[in-house]
């Protein structure tokens, strides 16, 4: 059973730091693309950052870059998104995605608040 779960989401003031974490199991994480995704209320889904299989691309949204880093540790089979410097703006509900041909999974998201 293919399972993308998310964790490391909560509530945190402006400026603030979270770490979110995307747990994969069921298939071969390690060669699939990973990526974060996150929806605001009333918006489109949109892209935050990507990571290549092997750890070494990646690509970020030019409204985070600077601020979050992501990585994967695939002997954990775990991607991770590193948020620093939080704005009000980064409230959203982040999704995990993994992605490799015509295969796409998606997790069920963690909620991040920022907020004072």
């Amino acid at each position: 059973q293919v399972q993308l779960v998310e964790s490391g989401g909560g509530l945190v003031q402006p400026g603030g730091s979270l770490r979110l974490s995307c747990a994969a199991s069921g298939f071969t994480a390690s060669n699939y693309a990973m990526s974060w995704y996150r929806q605001a209320p009333g918006k489109q889904r949109e892209l935050v950052a990507t990571i290549g299989s092997g750890g070494i691309s990646t690509n970020y949204a030019d409204s985070v870059k600077g601020r979050f880093t992501i990585s994967r540790d695939n002997a954990k089979n775990t991607v991770y998104l590193q948020m620093n410097s939080l704005k009000r703006d980064d409230t959203a509900e982040y999704y995990c995605n993994a992605a490799r041909l015509f295969f796409v999974y998606w997790g069920q998201g963690t909620q991040v608040t920022v907020s004072s």
